[in-house]
């Protein structure tokens, strides 16, 4: 029996906060940086979605649909491409239309719900599901969290939402000597079918690739396909950002001409068949089930949640935020909500990381303050803001 290579890509760009002072709190709601928006999402369009997306086109026809791949594309990202960039819709409704293409379940505003509050976790995933089933034509089936995060409590919530697979990172410290390279299921919700990440071959790809101090360097795609048939197991998840190809990677390194001479290399050699994640998981069993009670990420080198809640500014921010959710039901104001959705996006948190050493290189390239400090103090002062009108907006409702 060959065996399966699943090929996943998150697709998400955040929606960014404006330079907010103090002295703008309270008068003046505006929080956003839409020309930074637009100018960032057009670079990486022309770098990566655009080229990306008729390169994946071409490799479905050229192999007639044996080369399969499956994206999760967050709400905040498909808001961005709606307003400044809309032929990359096109593309992914192109590439959805070969039927070798999965669009799984997310969080829409690629938030830390999971983690705070359920029922704004089941509204998210909700909304994400109706968006994806409104663009591309069908409901997700594959659930794939924000940032891999995982447990067994989170588990429960996306079997509960009628997920029957679900994405995670193959972490050393849940799995200990086994390997990620099999379909495992959720301890509790044995029907749950669990694929884990190959973070080491995924990675590779994602972070090795252009590094020429890297002992394997230059990647080919002979030498990555012997990596493959080295393995042990039912299942290799290489999952990876998008913008790997040709924004983090630019093209300059060969990583498009690499994706592009890739699926031909292996599925020449024989071995090997590209599934989807549903089709991994009607094909194969699970060999055991996993328990994870403390949440697990593809983040960093603990492979946890410390990235976004690591520090006490990380965590203030996110108790503070998330302590407005009653209040903004007693409301029920729309307006309110979608702002209360955009502060929740991850990408907020993980700028206020003060890791150092190795993660903190990375950390640092993804980060557009000076500093971890500056983005706690700007957020501050926007939920600052974003609160004094959700009371205002509470003692009116009492009023009336």
């Amino acid at each position: 029996m060959k065996k399966s290579i699943c090929m996943y890509f998150q697709v998400h760009q955040p929606t960014r906060l404006r330079q907010y002072r103090f002295f703008d709190i309270g008068k003046d709601s505006h929080y956003y940086d839409g020309f930074a928006d637009r100018t960032i999402l057009r670079r990486v369009a022309d770098r990566c979605y655009l080229p990306m997306n008729e390169l994946l086109l071409d490799l479905i026809q050229r192999y007639k649909g044996a080369f399969k791949v499956a994206f999760s594309i967050t709400g905040s990202v498909m808001e961005q491409f709606d307003r400044y960039a809309p032929e990359v819709i096109d593309g992914f409704r192109r590439l959805a239309a070969t039927g070798a293409v999965e669009f799984l379940g997310e969080t829409y505003y690629h938030s830390l719900a999971s983690l705070a509050h359920p029922g704004e976790f089941r509204h998210q995933v909700e909304k994400h599901a109706k968006l994806m089933e409104d663009t591309f034509g069908r409901r997700p089936v594959t659930f794939r969290n924000t940032e891999l995060i995982y447990s067994d409590g989170i588990g429960k919530l996306v079997y509960d939402l009628g997920f029957k697979t679900m994405l995670t990172e193959g972490a050393r410290h849940i799995l200990g000597w086994k390997s990620p390279d099999y379909v495992y299921c959720d301890a509790a919700q044995p029907k749950l079918k669990l694929l884990l990440r190959n973070y080491s071959l995924s990675d590779d790809i994602a972070f090795r690739f252009s590094d020429k101090g890297w002992k394997d360097w230059p990647l080919t795609g002979e030498k990555y396909l012997s990596w493959l048939k080295a393995t042990e197991g039912d299942v290799i998840n290489l999952f990876m950002d998008y913008e790997t190809f040709g924004e983090h990677q630019r093209a300059s390194t060969g990583i498009l001409d690499f994706m592009r001479y890739l699926p031909g290399v292996i599925l020449e050699d024989g071995s090997f068949e590209f599934l989807t994640p549903a089709q991994v998981a009607r094909k194969h069993k699970a060999i055991a089930s996993l328990q994870v009670q403390d949440p697990v990420s593809w983040a960093d080198e603990e492979r946890d949640v410390t990235a976004w809640l690591g520090n006490e500014l990380q965590q203030e921010a996110y108790n503070k935020l998330y302590d407005q959710a009653e209040k903004l039901a007693l409301v029920g104001d729309p307006i309110l909500w979608n702002e209360f959705g955009h502060l929740q996006e991850s990408d907020h948190l993980y700028y206020m990381c003060t890791k150092f050493f190795s993660d903190g290189e990375v950390h640092k390239y993804f980060n557009p303050y000076p500093s971890p400090y500056e983005a706690f103090i700007n957020y501050m002062n926007v939920l600052s803001d974003f609160i004094i009108r959700i009371d205002d907006a509470v003692a009116l409702k009492r009023e009336t």
